[in-house]
């Protein structure tokens, strides 16, 4: 399995959303392949397998829905990647980095103002003739 695969990806999985399309094609560099035998155990406690060839014997693409953005593929992204144009995975996991980051900075922030005591009103300073 070395060279170019096709692979067709779950509609909506993080993949999906990173690609923009439903079928890609993507270099691979090894022999080492998602063991089958553990597909069922690993489903079960949550995993979902989100990209397979097109005849559904190779698992490429494996997603956590319950984390923020989870992928593991069975592909090289960075041999389609250049520095001024990322590979979509690539760019799809630091923009949702960058997501996470605003997140969190807002609920700190909301945080901290919830734990404020509110400014203590001050009557106006009435005018003497």
């Amino acid at each position: 399995r070395l060279g170019a695969w096709p692979c067709k990806l779950e509609p909506g999985s993080f993949a999906h959303k990173a690609y923009g399309q439903l079928e890609i094609s993507e270099r691979h560099r090894h022999r080492y392949e998602f063991n089958r035998d553990f597909e069922k155990t690993l489903v079960d406690a949550g995993l979902k397998i989100t990209g397979r060839t097109p005849d559904e014997n190779y698992v490429e693409i494996v997603e956590a829905p319950d984390h923020p953005w989870f992928l593991g593929c069975q592909f090289h992204p960075e041999f389609k990647s250049k520095p001024l144009e990322p590979h979509p995975l690539f760019a799809a996991f630091i923009g949702a980095a960058l997501e996470h980051k605003k997140q969190r900075s807002r609920a700190a922030a909301l945080s901290v103002a919830e734990h404020q005591p509110a400014p203590a009103l001050r009557a106006a300073p009435s005018a003497t003739a």
